[in-house]
C-alpha cells in the first residue's frame, strides 16, 4: 500500500508541475491574440503566485479539516478548470481572472505534500518529489511546441493539458480511500505517543514560540530561497519570449528549449535523488549554484542560440538540488524545533520571490528588451550563491544561536 500510494503523491506533483511552464512557453504567440503587451505576463504571473501564497499559508487549516488526499484532489479539479478555461480565454480579462484559481489550486497541494513527504519520508524522496513536478514542468511545453507548430493553436495545448489535469483528477478520487487508510495508520501511531514522550524543548517551543528570524543564519537563508524562486521562474517565463525576440528563434522552437531547460531540472533531481545517499546535501547544493552561474555565463556571450540551448540546460540542471536541498536542510541547520515554523516562512519567502521577481522583469523588457535577459537571470543566480555561503560561513563558526 506504501508504495501505490507514493505513486499518488509523486502523480500530484506531476499535475502540479504542468501548468507552471506553459504560459511562458506560449506567451509570445498569445499575447498578440489576445490584443495585450509583452510584460502582460508578468501580472499573469504574479497573480497566480499571490494565489499560491495565500492557498500555501491557509494549507495548515484545511489538511486538520479536509485531510490531505481531499485537498489534492480539490486542488487538482481547480487547475483542470482553471486551465480549460485559459483554452477559450478571449482577451486579457480572463486571463487575470482565471489566474487567481490556477494559483490557489497550485499553492494548497504543494505545501501540503511537500509538508507531507517531509514529514514521513527521507531526503531522496524529497528530491524524486520535485522530480516529478520537473516531469510535469517538462511535459508542458512539449506539449504546446506540439499544438503550436501542428494545426491547432496554443488554445489546444492548454486543452490538452486541461485533459489531462481531469485524467489525474479521476486517478484521485479512486484512490481517495487509501488516503484515508493511511491518515489512520498514521492517527494510531501518533496516539501512542503522549505528551510526556515529547522533548522538553519542543513543548517549551510550543508554548512560548521563538523568534526564528532572529536565528543566526534565517535572514540570508530566506533570501536565498527568494531569489532561487525568482530565478526559476523568471528563466521559465521569459526564456521563450528573449529566444524569439533577441535571438530569432520560432516560437515552436523556443518553447521546445524551454522544456529542455525543465528538463534538466527534472533529470538532475532523478540524479540527486541517488546521490544523496553518498554526498552530503551541502556540497550538492553547492555545486548546483557553480553549475547555474556557468549556465547563465554562457547565456551572456554573444554566442549563437545553440549556445543559448546549453545555457538553458546547464542552469536546470544546476537548479535541480538546490530548493529541495535546502528544504531538507533546515532542521540540520536551525533545529527541529524550529523547522516546522520555519519551513512556512520559507514557502511564504520562496512564494515571494516567484510573485515579484518575474514580473518586474517583464516591466523592464517593456521599457527596454529581452537583450537584459541573461545578465538579469545571472545576477540573480550570482546573489543566491552568496547568499548560501553566507549562511555556511554564518554557521560554521561557533556563538551565539540568535544574531
Amino acid at each position: 500500500m506504501a508504495t501505490w500510494f507514493l505513486i499518488v503523491i509523486y502523480l500530484a506533483f506531476i499535475s502540479l508541475g504542468l501548468p507552471d511552464s506553459l504560459l511562458g512557453s506560449a506567451w509570445p504567440v498569445i499575447w498578440p491574440e489576445i490584443g495585450s503587451s509583452l510584460g502582460s505576463a508578468g501580472l499573469v504571473s504574479m497573480i497566480i503566485a499571490g494565489g499560491t501564497i495565500v492557498s500555501s499559508l491557509a494549507s495548515g487549516r484545511m489538511i486538520q479539516r479536509l485531510g490531505t488526499g481531499k485537498i489534492t484532489l480539490f486542488s487538482c479539479l481547480l487547475t483542470a478548470v482553471s486551465l480549460l478555461g485559459f483554452s477559450i480565454a478571449p482577451s486579457m480579462f480572463w486571463f487575470v481572472i482565471l489566474a487567481i484559481p490556477l494559483g490557489l489550486g497550485a499553492g494548497a497541494v504543494d505545501a501540503a505534500l511537500n509538508h507531507y513527504v517531509a514529514e514521513n519520508y527521507k531526503a531522496h524522496h524529497m528530491n524524486w518529489l520535485h522530480c516529478f513536478w520537473g516531469v510535469g514542468a517538462t511535459m508542458g511545453p512539449i506539449i504546446m511546441a506540439t499544438y503550436m507548430a501542428g494545426q491547432h493553436s496554443w488554445r489546444g495545448g492548454y486543452a490538452a493539458v486541461a485533459i489531462i489535469q481531469v485524467i489525474l483528477v479521476i486517478i484521485l478520487l479512486v484512490t481517495l480511500p487509501l488516503w484515508k487508510r493511511v491518515a489512520a495508520k498514521r492517527d494510531l501511531e501518533d496516539s501512542e505517543h503522549t505528551v510526556q514522550d515529547i522533548p522538553r524543548e519542543e513543548k517549551a517551543e510550543s508554548a512560548f514560540p521563538t523568534k526564528v528570524l532572529r536565528l543566526r543564519g534565517v535572514k540570508p537563508s530566506l533570501l536565498a530561497f527568494l531569489l532561487y524562486c525568482g530565478a526559476e521562474t523568471t528563466v521559465g517565463l521569459w526564456g521563450a519570449s528573449y529566444l524569439v525576440g533577441t535571438k530569432n528563434v520560432t516560437a515552436e522552437m523556443a518553447a521546445g528549449w524551454i522544456s529542455l531547460y525543465y528538463g534538466g531540472i527534472t533529470i538532475g533531481r532523478l540524479i540527486t535523488g541517488f546521490i544523496t545517499l553518498k554526498v552530503q546535501n551541502r556540497l550538492l547544493i553547492r555545486y548546483g549554484q557553480l553549475v547555474t552561474v556557468a549556465g547563465g555565463i554562457i547565456l551572456l556571450l554573444p554566442f549563437s542560440a545553440s549556445f543559448s540551448m546549453l545555457g538553458f540546460i546547464l542552469i536546470g540542471l544546476g537548479l535541480a538540488p538546490i530548493y529541495p536541498g535546502l528544504l531538507h536542510e533546515t532542521p540540520a541547520r536551525f533545529g527541529k524545533e524550529h523547522s516546522a515554523k520555519l519551513m512556512g516562512y520559507q514557502m511564504a519567502v520562496a512564494y515571494s520571490g516567484t510573485t515579484l521577481l518575474p514580473p518586474l522583469f517583464g516591466l523592464l523588457a517593456a521599457k527596454t528588451s529581452t537583450d537584459l535577459f541573461p545578465t538579469v537571470v545571472l545576477i540573480l543566480l550570482v546573489l543566491m550563491l552568496f547568499s548560501v555561503e553566507t549562511v555556511n560561513r554564518m554557521l560554521s563558526k561557533p556563538g551565539k544561536v540568535y544574531g
